[in-house]
Formats: C-alpha cells, sequence, structure tokens
C-alpha cells in the first residue's frame, strides 16, 4: 500500500468520522420524536412502537401553520435586501476607488467580533423608540444590520478575485461603476450570491431570541419562535420538543441539500487560478 492509498484511506476515514459525529445527535432527536408522549427518554433507544403521530401532534400544539407563512415573510424581508446591501458594499470596497475603504472594511471585519447577544437589550429599546415592538420589522430591520458585517466581507472576498481588468474594458466601452456592477460583476457574483443566500436563509428561519424578545404575538414569530410552546409551567415535553424541532430543522434541511452545489462552489471560487 502506498502513501496515496493510505492518505486516501485516512482522509475518507476522517469523513465518515465526521458524518457519523454529525448523524448521532439528529438521530437521537428522532429517537426521542417517536418516544410515548410524557414519557422521559434516556440515551439512543429506537422505541419498539415508534410513535409518528408526534409529529402531527406537535404540528398542531405549536401552531406551526401560520408559523410557517410568517417565518417565509422575514426570509423574504430579509435575504434579499441583506444581498442587496452586502453586493454594493462588497463591490464598492474591493472594486471602486472609495475613500478610506480600508479603514471602513475594518469596521465591518470588528462588527463580526461582537456577541450577538450583547445586542438584545439596545435593539429591544431602540425598536421600542421607533414602535415597532410587536411586529415582523422589529425582527426584520435587526437582522438585516446583524447580517451587514459578515456579507460584506463575504462579497469583498468575491470582488477581490474578478480581475481588474474587466473594470477597465468596461470603463473603456463607456460602461461607469453602476454598469460594470449590473452587467459585468453581478452576474460572474452568481455562485457567491447563493451561498450567502443560503447562510442567510438558514440563520435567519432559525432565529429564536430575537423572535422570542421582540415580538410577543406568537404568530408573528418565526418557526424556531415556536418551539416555547412545548413548554409548560410545571416542566417540558421533551418528546413533543424534539418532533416539533425536527420540523423546524426540515425546510434547512431540504434547502441546503438542494443548493449544496451552489454553496460548494462559491466556497471553492478563487482557490485555483489557472
Amino acid at each position: 500500500m502506498n502513501a496515496r492509498t493510505r492518505s486516501a484511506l485516512a482522509g475518507r476515514g476522517l469523513l465518515v468520522l465526521f458524518m457519523v459525529a454529525t448523524l448521532i445527535p439528529f438521530v437521537t432527536i428522532l429517537s426521542t420524536a417517536l418516544q410515548p408522549q410524557g414519557s422521559i427518554p434516556t440515551g439512543v433507544s429506537w422505541p419498539s412502537d415508534p410513535q409518528w403521530h408526534n409529529f402531527v401532534d406537535a404540528f398542531q400544539v405549536a401552531n406551526l401553520g401560520p408559523l410557517l407563512g410568517s417565518s417565509l415573510l422575514i426570509v423574504l424581508g430579509v435575504v434579499p435586501v441583506a444581498l442587496l446591501f452586502a453586493s454594493l458594499a462588497g463591490y464598492g470596497l474591493a472594486q471602486l476607488k472609495v475613500p478610506f475603504a480600508g479603514a471602513l472594511f475594518l469596521v465591518f471585519v470588528a462588527g463580526l467580533t461582537i456577541p450577538f447577544e450583547s445586542l438584545i437589550t439596545p435593539l429591544y429599546y431602540q425598536m421600542q423608540e421607533l414602535g415597532l415592538l410587536n411586529s415582523r420589522w422589529a425582527i426584520i430591520l435587526p437582522l438585516i444590520a446583524l447580517f451587514m458585517p459578515f456579507g460584506v466581507f463575504w462579497m469583498r472576498a468575491h470582488f477581490q478575485t474578478v480581475p481588474v481588468e474587466l473594470s477597465e474594458a468596461a470603463a473603456l466601452d463607456g460602461a461607469g461603476p453602476w454598469g460594470a456592477f449590473r452587467r459585468i460583476h453581478l452576474p460572474l457574483a452568481v455562485p457567491a450570491l447563493s451561498s450567502l443566500a443560503i447562510l442567510l436563509f438558514l440563520w435567519t428561519w432559525n432565529q429564536f431570541i430575537l423572535a422570542i424578545v421582540m415580538v410577543d404575538d406568537p404568530l408573528k414569530r418565526t418557526m424556531a419562535g415556536a418551539l416555547g410552546a412545548f413548554q409548560g409551567r410545571y416542566g417540558t415535553d421533551i418528546v413533543l420538543l424534539s418532533a416539533g424541532a425536527l420540523l423546524i430543522m426540515a425546510p434547512t434541511i431540504v434547502v441546503f441539500l438542494v443548493f449544496q452545489r451552489q454553496f460548494s462552489q462559491a466556497l471553492l471560487q478563487g482557490a485555483v487560478k489557472g
């Protein structure tokens, strides 16, 4: 067995190990979700009589139908706007001669270091002053702002890989900065935008803390905010909580599986240059 074969086997072994480590939590939650309601499962044990109706009961108890529509409205309010602002800012910092571009970029990078939880209290009072509490805008507007540091960082990294000669050629043809962005840079940024859209969708869909703090009406929250419906005054129904968590995770898993090729393409973009 040569060194290349041993390296390939070691790599595949690590992949299998990571895959098992990733699947164990899902198997644990699934086995818990299929236990009889009211029980307290311990460990990973597949039930002899799986209670598949627990998923229907969890859907009804948490009122996930209206929350599905609410989550979609929030996603549609956050993701397109965040993509637009991030792509414009990333293009300006990477391709245009913006004054103090380096300092502005450092400001965005500093935003990546701020813990999200530390901003909840000031955001609450800000939304209160604006009269937006208990509305979906109290979730949409903060999320757009909170996603900007990473979005700008992501898109700037992409636009820096685009050869400057393309912008120079567009300028010779009479295209201004906006024309070059719309006709040349934006089409080339489709993989980066697609992967960023997937990440923003996942983060918005799974948003829990902001939805709980900013919105009192349970039907105006994200689907992740429905997890509180399984917590009673004297205890928590672990079985229905697990079933509800799987229902909430299902759309994000489907989206990632459908668009995983675009996501991988964006991650590898610029890694190899000819």
